[in-house]
């Protein structure tokens, strides 16, 4: 490496060359930017053999502590009488030396200097707008020269170089050093051919190196046919013509987006949370008010903003315990034993979380409803657990029969360790509300086999039977005496989203967890904590679900009125549903006791099932009937389909049937 050597340059500002064709006049506005070095393709400033190299205006190269990097640095700019414009422009080497000092004011960064760097390493006369500079010393100047180009041809640099040789930058024609202009370019030219480009890199993250427990994830509530009805939506909002006018979105249940209206004092109660400036404001009544500031007061910086406890906001889970007990006839609930949750859901999948251990044979089993609701399916897919069916009586309005629960773990334990029992009252997709006997035979069941119960009970408000009733497992499981509700490991769910409410987008809800260890508790509470808190807003509207107004209160009228008259048309609805799909032939709906949806029974016409044999036969022995199965139905019937129907909240969504009903199906 050549020992430090120092290039005074000094501006020249002789008129000709200053008026060349090509180089910016005064005040003319131009700037020494990539697109100018790319304008003037045919202007070039004349040389009387002095070494001239084109530089972009008030910039000098510094060759930086690093080998193989450079940096532009800008000097300040005089101006004399005659309005000339006069700097110095340093060269300074320091290839290899730490800690090299440069002016404050300055670019280190090659990619910054583009502009420059483009017309010194291409040897570039005829694109730089610049002045031209004059070097003193040929042998100097040999040697700075020299050391530049090894400087460029490195690290970013060459590939800088290696975009303009690209580009196609320089005219071959010869330079003031015997060589021509895009000598430089022809360098790296042939660098690159040594070192070519590195091919882009494969991805981290692939179908094959994904986990594959979420490959295997199926959720059906937002699968391929909700993806084709968005598709459909667009296609319409562009005027593209269909035989109808909308989609109507029935794979799940969000009764405010098919219309139902919203409850007026929890709509004002979440603004005056989210607005507190409307405390002052005459609009709101007194009741709301008051709720409102006392969620307030229990936030941080009284502001739904803030983060809340892990468990959620202590005055919320005191309001969740008191309506516990109220809904229970008396039967006390510890607020210790209360986590709001974002939604269900939310719950849901924490619990599964904590009870799933093992591997192989004692894997943990999770026992599921059939049908279900996707979700348990989906978690247990996600944390590689082991699905257990046991499947409703559908004869017996899907009944819950303990009898087929026992069928399941017998043959569960074969190849898992059962450990958990889910129960969905009233059910979802079914809509079937479990006795008080049943629940009783379920949580016995439990306690013989040593099973965790999961109750979801997100419904419990959507019972439209008159011979139903809804029965909570916490009550029952209290009455059946202290060798059960002592015992019993159960946590049940509630959301915001279904009952009258409707709120799903405020993603609140709650589970009480009870008879758990001390020790799980604090493993429970830790694993809630990663996930910081559940959102205030949606634990808010938890709030005034659980804590309504009351009699006495100014706005209890229209809150009973609203409640009634959401529950009042989910109850003609369902009635109108079932009526619907039994007057035709060929399908059979069971009674709807209550939550919001049908799964009513398709019997598929013989010729239709011969045609499907004919075109797609069964192979391996398999039985010549075939069967269509329905959300969550894995055992084979033949001849049949069941769907799962989300009921519409308008009443013209159900109507369009002839007079004289569907043509009957051969």
């Amino acid at each position: 490496m050549p020992s430090k050597e120092t290039l005074q340059i000094a501006l020249n500002s002789q008129k000709a060359e200053r008026t060349a064709p090509g180089w910016p006049q005064p005040n003319s506005g131009r700037s020494p930017t990539l697109s100018t070095l790319s304008e003037d393709k045919e202007a070039a400033p004349s040389h009387s053999g002095s070494f001239r190299r084109p530089f972009p205006p008030l910039v000098r190269p510094r060759i930086g502590p690093a080998q193989g990097t450079l940096g532009l640095v800008v000097d300040p700019v005089r101006h004399t009488s005659s309005g000339s414009r006069l700097g110095n422009y340093k060269a300074q080497e320091s290839v290899g030396r730490p800690g090299a000092d440069s002016p404050a004011v300055g670019v280190r960064s090659l990619g910054a200097g583009l502009c420059g760097l483009g017309a010194l390493r291409c040897g570039c006369w005829c694109r730089s707008p610049g002045p031209v500079l004059s070097a003193r010393a040929s042998g100097a100047r040999r040697g700075v020269a020299r050391r530049w180009r090894q400087v460029f041809l490195g690290g970013r640099a060459m590939q800088r170089a290696a975009a303009l040789v690209r580009l196609g930058c320089c005219p071959r024609t010869p330079g003031p050093w015997g060589r021509s202009q895009s000598s430089a370019a022809a360098e790296a030219s042939a660098v690159l051919k040594v070192r070519p480009e590195r091919s882009r890199r494969e991805r981290i993250l692939t179908l094959e190196s994904m986990n594959p427990q979420v490959k295997a994830v199926e959720y059906a509530v937002r699968g391929p046919i909700v993806l084709k009805a968005g598709e459909i939506e667009l296609e319409l909002q562009r005027g593209i013509k269909k035989p109808f006018t909308e989609v109507i979105r029935a794979n799940i249940g969000d009764a405010q987006a098919m219309g139902q209206q919203p409850i007026t004092f929890l709509r004002q109660v979440m603004a005056l949370c989210t607005y507190p400036n409307l405390l002052d404001s005459p609009s709101f009544p007194e009741d709301a008010k008051k709720r409102a500031r006392r969620l307030l007061q229990a936030c941080g910086g009284n502001s739904l903003g803030s983060y809340s406890a892990s468990q959620g906001v202590n005055c919320i889970r005191e309001d969740v315990a008191a309506y516990i007990t109220r809904r229970d006839g008396g039967v006390p609930a510890d607020p210790d034993n209360i986590y709001l949750t974002t939604g269900a859901s939310d719950g849901i999948s924490t619990i599964l979380k904590i009870l799933v251990s093992g591997g192989g044979k004692s894997r943990t089993g999770v026992m599921i409803p059939i049908p279900q609701y996707p979700l348990y399916s989906a978690v247990i897919s996600e944390l590689d657990a082991i699905q257990v069916n046991y499947y409703l009586d559908e004869e017996n309005c899907w009944a819950l029969n303990v009898n087929e629960l026992r069928r399941a773990v017998q043959e569960a334990k074969d190849h898992c360790d059962p450990k958990v029992l889910c129960i969905i009252n009233p059910g979802n997709p079914t809509g079937q509300v479990q006795s008080r006997k049943c629940i009783e035979d379920v949580i016995h069941f439990a306690w013989e086999e040593k099973l965790f119960l999961m109750a979801d009970e997100v419904y419990q408000d959507n019972v439209y039977s008159p011979d139903c009733k809804f029965h909570s497992f916490k009550k029952v499981l209290y009455e059946m005496g202290p060798e059960y509700s002592s015992n019993v490991e159960l946590a049940s769910f509630h959301s915001t989203s279904k009952g009258y409410m409707g709120e799903c987008g405020y993603r609140g809800g709650y589970m009480e967890v009870i008879n758990l260890h001390p020790e799980i508790k604090g493993q429970l509470v830790k694993l809630l904590s990663v996930r910081l808190c559940p959102p205030v807003s949606g634990q808010a509207a938890m709030d005034i679900v659980v804590n309504p107004p009351v009699p006495g209160e100014e706005s209890f009228e229209l809150f009973h009125r609203e409640k009634e008259s959401v529950l009042g048309n989910l109850a003609k609805k369902a009635k109108l549903t079932e009526d619907l799909f039994n007057q035709v032939p060929g399908i059979h709906c069971n009674p709807l006791q209550g939550a919001m949806y049908a799964f009513p029974r398709i019997f598929i016409p013989s010729k239709a099932v011969e045609a499907a044999q004919n075109d797609h036969p069964p192979s391996g022995g398999e039985a010549e009937n075939s069967s269509t199965e329905g959300e969550g139905l894995s055992h084979k019937v033949s001849g049949e389909v069941r769907m799962r129907i989300v009921r519409a909240q308008r009443e013209t969504q159900l109507s369009g049937l002839p007079p004289d009903g569907p043509p009957t199906p051969d």
